[in-house]
């Protein structure tokens, strides 16, 4: 009688250990297959862009990275990550180092910058800095590419993903993506300046800000933008995510924003990814902030 029990026990047990894992490998199989939409978003955009992911419509963007001291390079995170960077150093399209004495062997390394996170930063992002989202509202200052509304829909239960952008190439070449990938349903692109936009942002639950001013606007409208945001981003308990710090973004700025009566600093994990090749560093530029 014990014996027809137990195995009664094991059956049921070898049951619920096969629905785990079926739902286990169906869960992997929906972030893999997330995976491969993202990247096949990437590919697309890769081909209506030139190599360097900029417009010239970007007119401050470009001057401002020709008058970095040091020579650098816009390479989107979003598109190209280090293996494809590698690829075409190969090639010959592209290069990690400068010549600083033109003729001689003597070279640097190039400094790169990216206004886009990568497929590893958003899923950071998604999947272990933000909470659950469902429901939720999230809005992203300089949508750029469309990279953050992209992941969000994919790796998150979010209600709706606005991306607002000043751009108008940008806004179209978004607009595309949506269409061609059917993410209407969730995704909206507005073409306008955030400092127009005060009542998206005072009912965003999540607000992303990536490298959002300092490469397209002059100090005084950087400073007004932030105080716009630092008035109008309020809603208790939200989310704002920002690359640099804020500290950082703001310590070159002349504004009046108190920051810890505006916001508290959430601490991140950044090792829960454990494959050696993990770009640390740079997970390390995204912070989290709860509104007070």
């Amino acid at each position: 009688m014990s014996l027809n029990c137990g195995r009664g026990n094991i059956e049921q047990l070898l049951r619920k250990v096969f629905l785990s894992n079926t739902k286990y490998d169906f869960d992997e199989l929906v972030v893999s297959n997330n995976d491969v939409v993202l990247k096949n978003i990437a590919e697309d955009l890769r081909n209506r862009l030139p190599i360097e992911a900029m417009f010239n419509s970007e007119h401050q963007a470009i001057q401002k990275i020709h008058q970095h001291p040091l020579p650098m390079i816009h390479v989107d995170a979003f598109l190209y990550d280090d293996d494809f960077v590698d690829s075409l150093c190969e090639e010959g399209k592209m290069s990690r180092s400068y010549c600083t004495e033109c003729g001689s062997y003597k070279t640097a390394s190039l400094e790169f910058i990216s206004h886009s996170f990568s497929l590893m930063e958003l899923k950071f992002l998604y999947q272990h800095v933000l909470p659950d989202l469902t429901g939720k509202v999230v809005v992203d200052v300089g949508s750029r590419l469309g990279a953050v509304l992209f992941a969000g829909y994919l790796y998150s239960s979010a209600s709706q993903l606005y991306g607002v952008e000043m751009n108008a190439d940008f806004c179209q070449l978004q607009e595309m993506m949506i269409t061609k990938y059917q993410f209407n349903d969730r995704i909206k692109v507005v073409h306008a300046d955030i400092c127009t936009q005060a009542s998206l942002l005072q009912k965003a639950d999540v607000v992303v800000m990536n490298n959002v001013f300092e490469y397209f606007l002059d100090r005084q409208e950087q400073a007004r933008a932030w105080e716009f945001i630092a008035c109008n981003v309020r809603k208790r308990g939200s989310s704002l995510v920002t690359v640099p710090s804020l500290k950082e973004s703001l310590s070159k700025l002349q504004v009046n924003i108190q920051l810890s009566q505006w916001v508290e600093e959430m601490e991140l994990n950044y090792d829960v990814y454990m494959e050696k090749d993990v770009d640390r560093e740079a997970l390390e530029q995204i912070h989290l902030y709860k509104i007070l």
